[in-house]
């Protein structure tokens, strides 16, 4: 009895060892199966505003991140968010790069930079980061219309569903006017912190810093290569902004404005022009304008100061439809070009009105219309039809030898005499009269 207890216990034994070699077997294949192993590592920066020129540089990022062999691409989101179209075209490039992603967040990626995240495969993020908060605005500052939203809203749930996230949580991030129990109320927007987040499923991962970030994924610092934006490229994310795009807009139509109320070609001239160029400048290198916008823009430069000499008006508004549709095939999207072009036509519109009530329609004209007489110290007198003053008399006002200043009809006159100096005081007679050739004679004394 006591030699069958101890066999039992022998073979409980046994097998108790063998469950736990199979269970710590089983761990250590599920650790090597799991565990992460990346060779060639790129670090790309998501800054500040998400914008049509940040897509540019992110297309260049990751084609050179594929043709470096990279397997492994972190995105380090840090941004308030930006233009949901931007952000649109963003995710799908995320979601077409054979390339393993991961949206890094050490500080916000909240309304675009929320969808861009959602794109990655993983989501890290720092103690203290915040994610969500992903509803459009207009350019007022104010919610987008129920049709915008509704899109947006669907957008996030369907980049929420690519890694299984909860669809509820990415519409609750983007729907004011809807309850979403247990995550916010009616009126509000939800926004998670890093705890919160990966609690939710919205966080793969917390870590401290990028030390800690590389030991979770198992990457050598050393094998991490950073591609960032080239000055060029920080030009057009900066002018591609609708905001500093539409500011372009205004010194460029307001510098033109204000040079026809300015003698010549100033400062304001110089301005409009800068602007002007640095407008084409960033949308050229974002990819978005090309030589024929710039050419039709120049054009209807050119024809604007051809009307200046062809009268008729016909030269002047095929100019300003020139300028108009380049200045608008050039920004990144045609409704976005209308939107800042309207705005900027509207500010411009305002100052010239309170121009021409300060200076009057005259001044403003006289840029555009010839005159019969302009100021002497412009350095010209136009043509004046003299021709009714042949056979009146008058005095010389100065000696002429033979060309002096005579008195006609209260009136100082440029003349010459025939030929013959006449002394000042001297009375005259008009013989000749040629364009601006006044010909006088003395008037001899009768005794």
């Amino acid at each position: 009895m006591v030699s069958g207890w101890h066999a039992g216990r022998t073979w409980r034994l046994w097998l108790s060892a063998i469950c736990v070699m199979v269970a710590v077997l089983g761990l250590t294949a599920g650790h090597a199966a799991g565990a992460k192993s990346y060779e060639k590592v790129v670090w790309v920066p998501v800054e500040h505003q998400i914008e049509q020129g940040l897509e540019k540089f992110l297309e260049r990022a990751f084609s050179e991140a594929e043709t470096a062999g990279a397997d492994l691409v972190i995105l380090d989101i840090n941004t308030p968010g930006g233009e949901i179209g931007a952000a649109d075209a963003i995710g799908q490039l995320i979601r077409q790069s054979p390339i393993h992603v991961v949206a890094y967040i050490d500080n916000q990626a909240f309304s675009a930079g929320t969808y861009i995240a959602l794109n990655a495969n993983e989501i890290v993020m720092t103690p203290g980061s915040s994610i969500g908060a992903a509803t459009p605005i207009d350019l007022a500052g104010n919610a987008a219309d129920v049709k915008t939203i509704s899109g947006w809203s669907e957008k996030m749930a369907q980049a929420a569903a690519l890694n299984n996230r909860n669809t509820d949580i990415a519409r609750a991030m983007v729907e004011i006017d809807r309850e979403f129990p247990g995550l916010k109320e009616k009126g509000t927007v939800l926004s998670l912190g890093a705890d919160r987040a990966q609690e939710l499923g919205y966080a793969d991962q917390i870590v401290a810093n990028k030390k800690e970030l590389y030991a979770y994924l198992g990457v050598q610092a050393d094998r991490v290569q950073e591609i960032n934006p080239t000055m060029g490229e920080r030009v057009a994310r900066f002018v591609t902004s609708p905001v500093v795009m539409s500011m372009l807009l205004i010194i460029g139509l307001l510098g033109i404005v204000v040079e026809l109320f300015a003698p010549g070609f100033g400062i304001a001239g110089t301005v409009s022009l800068c602007a002007f160029g640095l407008y084409f400048f960033g949308h050229y290198v974002a990819g978005f304008a090309s030589w024929l916008h710039i050419g039709l823009f120049l054009l209807g430069i050119l024809l604007m100061i051809m009307e200046v000499f062809l009268p008729g008006g016909i030269v002047g508004a095929i100019g300003f439809i020139s300028i108009v549709t380049g200045l608008i095939m050039a920004a990144y999207d045609t409704q976005q070009g209308l939107a800042s072009l309207g705005i900027a036509a509207l500010i411009t519109a305002i100052v010239t009105f309170l121009l021409i009530k300060k200076y009057g329609l005259k001044k403003l004209f006289n840029k555009f219309i010839l005159g019969d007489v302009q100021r002497n110290e412009a350095g010209y007198v136009a043509p004046k039809d003299q021709r009714d003053l042949l056979e009146k008399t008058g005095v010389a006002l100065t000696p002429l030898r033979p060309a002096g200043v005579v008195r006609i009809d209260g009136m100082r006159i440029d003349a010459v005499s025939v030929g013959a100096f006449i002394a000042a005081g001297t009375s005259v007679r008009v013989v000749q009269v040629e364009g601006t050739r006044v010909v006088v004679q003395e008037i001899e004394s009768k005794e």
